[in-house]
């Protein structure tokens, strides 16, 4: 059975426990399939929203936050020679790379709505959400990579790529 197939067998009334237990910390859960399911679902239509944007309006004018600036100035100090074009997993997830992450997201804390949920990150930014191309990352780390790929021109290549689609279908 796919994403949606799980998803749909859940109800509405599946649907709102489901957002009541969302709110809940980690800590409250076991390795809950259920739950896993839900928190899947909730990072892929996260996903799936910010690629329909960034494909349909120039990225470099997005706002992702109210602390667009301080995310960003913050992540250039801190990370400011990681390859944001195409990130390498172990920059998120080695040892050495979770001690350096740690305290830049801690910093986020009561700033960042949710700056510890966890999300799919794209890895290679002129590509699609796709197994191969996603990792799993925090919030605050998503919008870290994404405002700076957004900033620098990174993700242009997805907008450019779908307003050319456009104009050809209408030509």
């Amino acid at each position: 059975m796919d994403l949606e197939g799980l998803l749909g067998s859940l109800g509405a009334g599946g649907a709102v426990s489901a957002a009541g237990a969302l709110s809940l910390p980690a800590e409250s859960y076991g390795n809950d399939p259920q739950l896993e399911m839900m928190w899947a679902k909730k990072a892929y239509d996260h996903a799936e929203i910010y690629f329909n944007l960034i494909s349909s309006v120039d990225p470099k004018f997005l706002k992702l936050t109210k602390v667009d600036d301080q995310i960003f100035t913050e992540f250039k100090k801190t990370f400011g020679d990681m390859n944001i074009n195409v990130l390498n997993p172990e920059d998120l997830k080695s040892e050495e790379a979770k001690q350096k992450w740690r305290p830049f997201c801690l910093q986020f804390d009561g700033i960042v709505e949710d700056y510890n949920y966890g999300t799919l990150l794209r890895l290679d930014c002129q590509k699609d959400y796709t197994e191969e191309n996603t990792i799993f990352a925090t919030r605050i780390q998503f919008f870290a990579v994404e405002i700076s790929r957004n900033r620098e021109g990174y993700n242009n290549a997805v907008y450019e790529s779908t307003s050319k689609r456009k104009n050809q279908k209408q030509s």
